[in-house]
């Protein structure tokens, strides 16, 4: 039996040594592409290229592997856009950086987005989310009192539906992104490299222009 050693937080972001960052991306791509119940610790083992015993010593087992895999993802949010607020400038060019920053968030942790969306609704499945829903939890009060604070300078309308602001976002992309295959003939894009540049530039533009007609529309 092997001791799990507990993942470390600092400053409520998760700290990790390259190994174990190493087994996480390996877990997150092989958990997307085949499945929580479609992917064995041998099968992590082979593809990061690190034995089963040192995988059972980091996380103890599949389960809590997934679940710090999701703080991993998470747990940095707020560091994050703390830094946009700290920064000069109108709540709406803060909104602008934000919306930049969640669209790169979100296309670089869509693995994990898509496990959360299969394994959060499966109700046989014994993961404990309870860390992960606090963390989302948080997240979201960020936003809102950031939005509140924009209310109070008068450059946010006062009805605004905040708890609709992040799945909009997210709405948005993954429409997008599960129809790519679409949106290639549609759009002539021809590779993944113009995906890229599109969701950064003329679909992260379009998600602008969405939230901040939304933050200050005035019936």
């Amino acid at each position: 039996m092997f001791n799990f050693v507990p993942v470390l937080l600092q400053d409520g972001v998760m700290k990790l040594n390259e190994k174990k960052i190493q087994i996480l991306l390996t877990a997150e791509k092989l958990f997307a592409d085949n499945g929580f119940d479609g992917t064995t610790i041998r099968q992590i083992s082979k593809k990061a290229g690190i034995n089963i015993a040192m995988i059972s010593y980091y996380f103890g087992s599949k389960k809590k592997l997934l679940e710090a895999l999701l703080i991993y993802r998470i747990s940095d949010f707020g560091s994050e856009f703390d830094s946009i607020v700290s920064d000069k400038g109108t709540y709406l060019e803060k909104i602008d950086a934000f919306i930049e920053m969640m669209v790169k968030r979100i296309h670089q942790n869509r693995r994990t987005h898509k496990i959360v969306s299969f394994e959060y609704s499966n109700p046989f499945r014994e993961i404990n989310f309870e860390a992960y829903e606090n963390y989302k939890k948080e997240n979201f009060n960020i936003v809102a009192n950031f939005v509140k604070n924009g209310q109070e300078q008068s450059e946010f309308s006062k009805n605004i539906n905040v708890q609709m602001i992040i799945p909009t976002i997210l709405g948005t992309y993954f429409h997008f992104y599960y129809n790519k295959n679409f949106y290639q003939n549609l759009l002539d894009i021809s590779n993944e490299s113009e995906i890229e540049h599109y969701v950064h530039n003329q679909l992260t533009q379009h998600i602008k222009q969405t939230i901040k007609a939304l933050l200050t529309y005035e019936e």
